[in-house]
């Protein structure tokens, strides 16, 4: 896959829970900076409905409309964090993945991303016979499927403890101290230390905790795999998947991504790879918008 990478021209970082909404952090951004937008596009984390989101993890209402006025451009697009995730995909060079699977691309084939982050997003790009286009899925809220006795007792502590059990309520950072904390860790840790003493094998509770965890991860991007019929590929995105890539090399990941019964021949010919570009969003984000307005074109996603 060839990449098409935007150039930014301007980062900033803001933490998105010390501002009431979206627009107090545009009016800061475009007071500090000149200069006009073309075009705008947001991945936000929530379901997309006519332009508006009510964010999943932010008491935030964001409308499109109401940014595009701010920014002063024709329209501003809202999309998935994980569409933009997906899009972010196009955007990178070769160099920019690790290949977990070598597989066999089918170019006429749907493909699927899986991110474990703060949160799970699930996204999938469905071929048109000429392009693959990005699509938003709220796939990481669905029910956690147990495999093993173990995952059975976790599922029953978890459901004691929160209620709906959800695949993000154990992939993700706060999923990695949900397992931990089921094995009897403390509650005091955080999902970066826990992945960090487990992947230098200083603290055997940990070495635990994670194996557990790339286990579900490979299940569950199994699992979407074969929702999506990912002939074209399967994508590994999100922050937590590059720091722990020597642990998704291990035949952990591929076992429980394999584990698919009667389809396991399908999934065994899914090539995988592993986003390691932590802006891959911010450059989908940016790719999406100039897509729609035409600025280019694009033969992977459109």
């Amino acid at each position: 896959m060839d990449g098409i990478t935007p150039r930014p021209l301007v980062v900033e970082k803001y933490v998105s829970a010390a501002y009431p909404s979206l627009e107090n952090i545009l009016a800061e951004f475009v007071e500090k900076h000149s200069g006009q937008a073309e075009a705008a596009c947001f991945g936000i984390a929530g379901p997309i409905i006519d332009g508006v989101v009510e964010t999943t993890n932010l008491p935030w209402r964001i409308e499109a409309a109401s940014v595009a006025k701010l920014l002063n451009v024709e329209c501003a697009h809202l999309i998935n964090d994980l569409e933009a995730n997906a899009f972010g995909m196009g955007a990178l060079a070769p160099e920019d993945f690790a290949v977990l699977h070598e597989g066999v691309c089918d170019k006429d084939g749907n493909a699927a991303i899986i991110s474990a982050g703060t949160g799970l997003g699930e996204a999938g790009f469905s071929f048109d016979g000429k392009k693959h286009r990005p699509y938003a899925s709220e796939g990481g809220h669905c029910d956690f499927a147990p495999r093993t006795e173990k995952d059975v007792e976790l599922w029953r502590w978890l459901r004691e403890r929160k209620g709906h059990v959800s695949w993000e309520s154990v992939l993700s950072g706060p999923g990695m101290v949900n397992i931990y904390q089921f094995l009897g860790g403390s509650t005091d840790r955080s999902g970066a230390a826990i992945s960090s003493a487990g992947l230098d094998g200083s603290d055997a509770l940990c070495v635990a905790a994670l194996d557990m965890f790339v286990a579900f991860y490979g299940a569950e991007a199994g699992n979407l795999a074969m929702k999506m019929k990912s002939t074209y590929g399967m994508f590994i995105g999100g922050g937590i998947a590059p720091r722990i890539l020597s642990k998704l090399q291990s035949p952990i990941f591929l076992d429980a991504f394999f584990d698919k019964g009667s389809m396991r021949d399908l999934v065994e010919a899914m090539p995988i790879r592993v986003s390691l570009n932590d802006g891959a969003a911010l450059l989908g984000a940016a790719l999406c918008a100039a897509l729609r307005t035409g600025t280019v074109d694009h033969p992977f996603l459109s």
